[in-house]
C-alpha cells in the first residue's frame, strides 16, 4: 500500500476535473449499478499513468459526448475499489493503469496498460472519444 501524502497529488489530478474517488468495492458496485455510460480509471503511481493515462482521460471529457459519470480507483491503494472494478474488466487480465467504458453496467470498452504504456495522452482521448461516440 502506497502512503497516503504520495498518491493525493495523483489522486487529485483526476477528482479536481470532477472523477469520484471509490474507495470500496460496494461503491464500485453501486456506480456500476447507475444507468448511462460510466468510465472506470483505474490510476496508478507509474510514469505511464501520469504523462499518459490521466491526461488522457481528461482530455477525452473534451468530447461533446461524455460518460454519464466518471469514477477512479488507485491500484496498491483502494484494494478493494479495485479487485471489485478489475472483477467488473473480466475478461481482461489486470492491469494499471486502465480504463473501462461501462454502460448500463456492462463493460463495452476497455483500455489496458499496453494501450495505454508509450502511447501520447492525445492518442488515448481520441481512442475513449470514439468510445464516448459509440455508447454515450
Amino acid at each position: 500500500m502506497y502512503p497516503a501524502e504520495l498518491v493525493k497529488p495523483m489522486r487529485e489530478h483526476l477528482t479536481q476535473v470532477g472523477f469520484e474517488e471509490l474507495h470500496t468495492a460496494e461503491a464500485v458496485d453501486t456506480a456500476l449499478a447507475n444507468s448511462g455510460t460510466t468510465l472506470v480509471v483505474v490510476n496508478s503511481v507509474c510514469g505511464c499513468a501520469a504523462a499518459n493515462a490521466r491526461p488522457g482521460a481528461i482530455m477525452s471529457l473534451e468530447n461533446d459526448k461524455r460518460p454519464t459519470q466518471t469514477v477512479t480507483v488507485f491500484a496498491g491503494v483502494d484494494k478493494d475499489a479495485v479487485a471489485k472494478a478489475r472483477d467488473h474488466m473480466v475478461p481482461f487480465p489486470p492491469s494499471s493503469p486502465c480504463m473501462a467504458l461501462f454502460k448500463d453496467g456492462e463493460l463495452v470498452h476497455m483500455l489496458e496498460r499496453h494501450h495505454i504504456e508509450g502511447r501520447p495522452a492525445e492518442l488515448i482521448a481520441e481512442n475513449l472519444m470514439n468510445a464516448y461516440n459509440e455508447h454515450c
